[in-house]
């Protein structure tokens, strides 16, 4: 713990603050978190999920990996996705990528990262699937960019393809799946106007992917 008792010293002077702010704050946290929202993003350390939102703990619910990646045997994802929908009840799901993914880069350029070669074919299915506009574009930051986008856009139909929300609109759940990105060199986030609201809509997105 001696090399890391900056970060203790930090989370004192973390909590002392919002304290001063909010002396009930913890308090309330403490009852049952009943966040509208499930953030489903990159494990990318420049994108703090609830910070870029201005959301505080217990506001957003809040899953992140390698690339933003949506895989249907992916358990850790499934058990938050449906968590988060029929014990939380949240309505809406945010998959978010960002800009300058190094998990993206590594699958565009098909390095050789070791165990997380694997794990980046998804973003290489997604590449191969959309490879012939890729290669419309003029240069491997342009590629890099749109492979970006197109990796969240398919992503938020693969949540939309689980049993868990499928199940949710069956039952006539109010769930939204929306597709956005984060971009580091300004902060802002961009809405890629992929939205999955019911199952009827869900042809119509799916076509606009393919599209894009």
């Amino acid at each position: 713990m001696r090399s890391l008792r900056p970060l203790f010293e930090s989370n004192r002077s973390w909590a002392d603050e919002v304290k001063a702010r909010d002396p009930a704050f913890f308090q309330t946290l403490v009852g049952q978190q009943s966040p509208d929202y499930l953030w489903i993003g990159c494990a990318d350390s420049r994108v703090p999920a609830n910070e870029i939102v201005g959301l505080l703990p217990g506001e957003l619910f809040v899953h992140r990996n390698v690339a933003n990646i949506v895989v249907h045997t992916d358990l850790n994802c499934l058990s938050v996705l449906q968590y988060a929908v029929d014990v939380l009840d949240v309505e809406h799901v945010i998959v978010c990528g960002h800009y300058g993914c190094g998990g993206v880069q590594a699958a565009l350029r098909n390095s050789r990262l070791g165990l997380i070669d694997n794990w980046l074919r998804h973003v290489q299915d997604v590449m191969k699937k959309h490879r012939a506009r890729l290669d419309e574009l003029p240069d491997e930051a342009s590629r890099l960019r749109r492979l970006c986008e197109l990796n969240v856009m398919e992503q938020v139909l693969s949540v939309g393809e689980t049993t868990i929300v499928q199940s949710a609109w069956d039952r006539g759940k109010a769930l939204e799946v929306h597709g956005w990105i984060y971009d580091l060199n300004d902060g802002l986030l961009k809405d890629l106007s992929v939205c999955v609201k019911s199952p009827a809509e869900f042809d119509e997105v799916y076509r606009s992917v393919l599209e894009a």
